[in-house]
C-alpha cells in the first residue's frame, strides 16, 4: 500500500546546522508552536550543504557532528527528522537516525543513490530536479519501489526560468498528486536566485507566504520550509529562510485555507 497522511505534513527547520545550540532552539520553537495544530511535524536541518555555489560558502558541520546533533533533537523533542545525502555511503550511517532521507533536487536521478536510499524501507523525499518536468517524477517513484519501498514523497521546489531565476508551475501539484503519493510544496527554495549574488544564491523572502497559500488552494499535502530567527544572517539561503516566529500565523492561513476547501 502507497503511504497515506491524513494531517497536514508540516517539514520545517533550519537550512543547515549552525549550532547545536540554535538547532536545538529552533526545534523547541516549532515543536511548541505546531503541538496544537491537525499537523503531522518533521524537523528539517541539513549536516552537509554539498551544493554551494562558492567553496568558500558554509557547508555544515560535516556528516558525524551533524548526525548527533539530530539525534539529540530526536531523542530530547521526540520529533522525526529529516535530511539529506548526497552519495550511496553516507546511507549505511544515517539510516538509523533519519526517518525521512532526502534526495536534493541536482541528485534526483542518481539512481544508485536513491535505490539505496530506498532499501532502508524509511521515507524517501524526492526534491524534484529544476531541470524536471512533473511527469518525469514517475520514472524516479519506479526506482523507489522496485525496491518495495513505497513510502515516497514529492517535494516541488521550483523549475529553472532561464538564468538566476526560478518559477513555480502550479499544474505541477496537480500532476504529481496522480502519481499517488503525498506532494510537499518546498516554498523557500522556490523563490531563490540561484547564483544571483556574489557567490550566493538570492532569493525574493516576500513572496513564501502567498505562494504556500496558493500552494494550500491547490491541496497540496505539505509544506517545506527553512526558517531562522534571524533570516538576514543565516550562514545559508539568508535571502529566503523564512522568520521563525511568523511560522505559527502561516500554518493558521495554510489550515484555513485548506478548512474552505474541503
Amino acid at each position: 500500500m502507497k503511504e497515506k497522511h491524513k494531517e497536514f505534513i508540516i517539514i520545517a527547520g533550519p537550512c543547515v546546522i549552525e549550532s547545536k545550540k540554535l538547532t536545538m532552539d529552533i526545534a523547541s520553537f516549532l515543536k511548541d508552536k505546531l503541538s496544537s495544530y491537525p499537523v503531522k511535524f518533521i524537523f528539517k536541518a541539513s549536516f552537509d550543504k554539498a551544493n554551494r555555489t562558492s567553496l568558500y560558502s558554509y557547508r555544515g558541520p560535516g556528516l558525524v557532528r551533524g548526525l548527533k546533533v539530530l539525534e539529540e533533537v530526536k531523542k530530547k523533542y521526540k520529533l522525526p527528522i529529516l535530511s539529506d545525502v548526497h552519495w550511496p555511503a553516507q546511507i549505511k550511517m544515517v539510516k538509523d537516525v533519519l526517518d525521512v532521507i532526502q534526495i536534493p533536487a541536482f541528485l534526483s536521478r542518481q539512481t544508485d543513490l536513491i535505490i539505496e536510499a530506498a532499501k532502508t524501507k524509511k521515507t524517501v523525499n524526492i526534491k524534484k530536479g529544476q531541470f524536471l518536468a512533473p511527469d518525469d517524477v514517475r520514472y524516479i517513484i519506479e526506482k523507489i519501489e522496485s525496491t518495495g519501498n513505497k513510502k515516497i514523497f514529492i517535494t516541488e521546489r521550483g523549475t529553472s526560468f532561464g538564468y538566476h531565476n526560478l518559477v513555480v508551475d502550479f499544474r505541477s501539484f496537480l500532476i504529481m498528486k496522480k502519481l499517488g503519493y503525498p506532494v510537499i510544496f518546498d516554498a523557500t527554495h522556490s523563490v531563490q536566485r540561484p547564483s544571483a549574488e556574489p557567490g550566493v544564491s538570492g532569493g525574493d523572502r516576500e513572496f513564501v507566504d502567498s505562494l504556500i497559500c496558493a500552494a494550500a488552494a491547490c491541496e497540496v499535502d505539505g509544506i517545506f520550509i527553512e526558517v531562522h530567527p534571524k533570516p538576514e544572517v543565516a550562514l545559508s539561503d539568508k535571502h529566503t529562510s523564512y522568520p521563525l516566529q511568523k511560522v505559527e500565523r502561516l500554518i493558521k492561513r495554510v489550515l484555513q485555507i485548506r478548512k474552505a476547501i474541503q
